[in-house]
């Protein structure tokens, strides 16, 4: 897709971070906007930022854990504007912490949000893309996270690296079906946003109580605030991820300065098989 002009760009979580920028920077290329977000406020602030600077922007409250929740946010995009040529299955949380000491609670709100919320999107989406049979793209965001493996994070990891094994399959089937669908996965590492505050939308029900101290989660999310805090901008992410849709590009990667990490993790898989 060389030219957004006109096209209809459906963003989720939009309201703010990565996922505002993308927001921004399509609809500088001229593209229409739907942005979802589970804060309503949010979004409605975000959605008045866009129409400012000239933007046709419209919003909707969207639980991408939920399968309902997703089609309604197809339905209020066909509903706007008629079509839907990019999807961004932008949307997710963070938790850290020890592997056996992640709640079930954790495991299902980070399951619910980081993976079925790009599984939901894909089903929901892609046949209606197919449909079209237009020029489309899917832009689903993993993380570096999804190409390694460090303490503290698994429950993270887990559902990255899923995110980026979804979407090499999805590429290969979607250039099998049509070949006019295309697929980028977006893998940042540290970014400028609130990611690490999302513990205010988990849902009441899947709170539960977890047995890591209350130093050790003060310790790790601080940590995580200030590495984010002096991360890359978001609009630096977005011109990433428009150039990986103009050009074809199924891996977008934005921190290249830590590839050498994964070279170090392919290379001792890659030893392991010659022992």
């Amino acid at each position: 897709m060389q030219d957004l002009k006109g096209a209809v760009a459906v963003v989720t979580g939009g309201a703010s971070g990565i996922g505002f920028a993308m927001a921004e920077r399509f609809a500088r290329e001229g593209a229409k906007i739907v942005i979802a977000d589970i804060e309503q406020q949010a979004l409605d602030r975000a959605v008045v930022k866009l129409e400012e600077a000239g933007a046709d922007a419209t919003g909707v409250v969207c639980d991408v854990s939920k399968l309902d929740s997703v089609q309604a946010l197809l339905d209020a995009t066909l509903a706007a504007y008629g079509k839907v040529n990019i999807l961004c299955n932008n949307a997710g949380i963070q938790v850290a912490g020890p592997t056996w000491q992640m709640t079930p609670g954790q495991w299902e709100w980070i399951l619910g949000v980081n993976l079925w919320g790009v599984i939901h999107g894909v089903q929901v989406f892609v046949p209606r893309m197919l449909e079209q049979g237009d020029a489309c793209h899917i832009v689903n965001t993993s993380s570096m996270s999804g190409l390694l493996s460090v303490p503290m994070m698994s429950a993270y990891q887990v559902t990255k690296h899923a995110v980026v094994t979804l979407s090499e399959t999805l590429s290969q089937e979607l250039e099998q079906q049509s070949g006019k669908i295309g697929v980028s996965v977006l893998c940042p590492a540290f970014v400028q946003t609130n990611l690490h505050e999302a513990e205010r939308n988990r849902p009441d029900e899947l709170k539960d109580q977890g047995t890591i101290t209350a130093d050790l989660e003060n310790v790790l999310r601080s940590s995580v605030k200030q590495l984010v805090t002096g991360g890359k901008p978001a609009p630096v992410i977005a011109d990433a991820v428009l150039g990986a849709i103009q050009n074809g590009e199924l891996y977008v990667l934005t921190h290249p300065e830590l590839m050498g990490a994964f070279k170090h993790r392919a290379d001792a898989i890659l030893a392991a098989a010659k022992s």
